[in-house]
C-alpha cells in the first residue's frame, strides 16, 4: 500500500511540473501529425511515409541492439533520403502545401457577396442542365470548378473568356465540332473564365484501364488541387465529378446538382433546419444494400 501511495506522489508531482504551454505544445504537434496523416492518405506520400517510419523503427533498433554497421550506414542514408524525398515527391509535397494554404485561406477568406452567390448558383443549376442534354447526346465534358486554389496557369493554356455561365453557351464550347470542345471549361465565382484549357493528367497508376483522357485530366485536376470537376463521358454518356483525385461516376443529374452545392456553395447558405449533409450522404455511400451506386474509383 505504501509502495502504491509513494507512486501516487511521484505521478502527483510530475503532473505539478506540467505547465500549460507544455499541454498546448502536445497539442499542437498532435494535431500536426493527425492533419499531415489526413492529406498523405490515398497518395503516393502514404507509401513513402510508411516506409520512413519503417526506416526509423530499424535505425532505432539498431541503435539498442547497437549494431554499429547497420546503424552507420542507416545514418549516412538519411542525409541523402532527405533530399531524394524532395526530388522525387516534388508533386505530393507540393500539393500538400497547396492544401495547407487554402485551409488558412477559408480560414481568413470572407465570402458573403450575394452578386457572386446568386452567379454560382445559377451557374450550378444550368451546368446540371447542360451535363443532362450533354449525357443524352453523348457528348464529351470536362468542366472545373475553381474554389480556394486559383487555376490562372490552365485557365491561360486555352482561351481566356469572362462570360456568365449558360446551357446554350456550354452545349456550344462542347459541340463535337467546335474548336474548343477537347479542353476543359474554367468556373471561378460561377463565371467562366477559360475554354479550350489543358489539364494536367492523372498519374496514379491504379486508375480503372476504362477510362479515356478526359477522365484522367478530371482526376489529375482534382489531384492538384481543391477544384471541383464534372466530367461526361463521349462514349457512354456517363456523368462522374472528380475531387482530392476521387472518382465518383454514374451519377443521376439531380444528384450532380446536390453534390456541386454541398461542395461549392459556402455553408452560410444552408438553414439551420437543413444541415449540410456529407459528401458520403449525398452519394448514398452510407446506404446498405445499394448496388446501383458505382463506388469511387481511385
Amino acid at each position: 500500500m505504501e509502495k502504491v501511495l509513494a507512486l501516487l506522489e511521484n505521478i502527483g508531482s510530475y503532473l505539478l511540473l506540467i505547465r500549460i504551454s507544455d499541454v498546448l505544445d502536445i497539442a499542437i504537434i498532435a494535431f500536426l501529425v493527425y492533419s499531415l496523416l489526413r492529406m498523405v492518405k490515398s497518395t503516393r506520400a502514404e507509401n513513402i511515409l510508411k516506409g520512413v517510419v519503417a526506416f526509423l523503427l530499424v535505425l532505432g533498433l539498431a541503435d539498442i541492439l547497437q549494431l554499429n554497421a547497420i546503424s552507420y550506414i542507416m545514418k549516412n542514408l538519411v542525409q541523402v533520403g532527405i533530399l531524394a524525398i524532395i526530388v522525387l515527391f516534388q508533386p505530393e509535397i507540393r500539393q500538400i502545401l497547396e492544401k495547407v494554404g487554402s485551409r488558412n485561406i477559408k480560414l481568413l477568406k470572407v465570402f458573403n457577396d450575394p452578386k457572386q452567390q446568386s452567379e454560382l448558383e445559377t451557374a450550378i443549376d444550368q451546368t446540371v442542365v447542360a451535363c443532362k442534354e450533354m449525357s443524352q447526346s453523348k457528348t464529351g465534358v470536362l468542366i472545373v470548378f475553381e474554389r480556394d486554389i486559383r487555376l490562372d496557369d490552365m485557365v491561360r493554356s486555352g482561351t481566356m473568356l469572362d462570360a456568365a455561365v449558360s446551357s446554350e453557351l456550354l452545349k456550344n464550347i462542347f459541340f463535337v465540332k467546335a474548336p474548343m470542345h477537347d479542353g476543359a471549361v474554367i468556373i471561378r465565382h460561377g463565371r467562366i473564365l477559360g475554354a479550350g484549357c489543358m489539364l494536367p493528367l492523372s498519374k496514379n497508376v491504379n486508375l480503372s484501364r476504362d477510362l479515356g483522357m478526359r477522365h484522367r485530366a478530371g482526376i489529375g485536376m482534382s489531384e492538384n488541387s481543391d477544384a471541383v470537376v464534372v466530367i461526361v463521358s463521349e462514349e457512354t454518356g456517363s456523368i462522374s465529378v472528380a475531387i482530392g483525385g476521387m472518382l465518383k461516376r454514374h451519377l443521376m443529374p439531380e444528384t450532380l446538382g446536390k453534390l456541386l452545392r454541398n461542395e461549392l456553395m459556402p455553408p452560410e447558405e444552408e438553414t439551420e433546419d437543413k444541415p449540410r449533409r456529407t459528401l458520403a450522404e449525398i452519394l448514398g455511400l452510407n446506404r446498405k444494400g445499394d448496388k446501383d451506386d458505382v463506388g469511387m474509383d481511385v
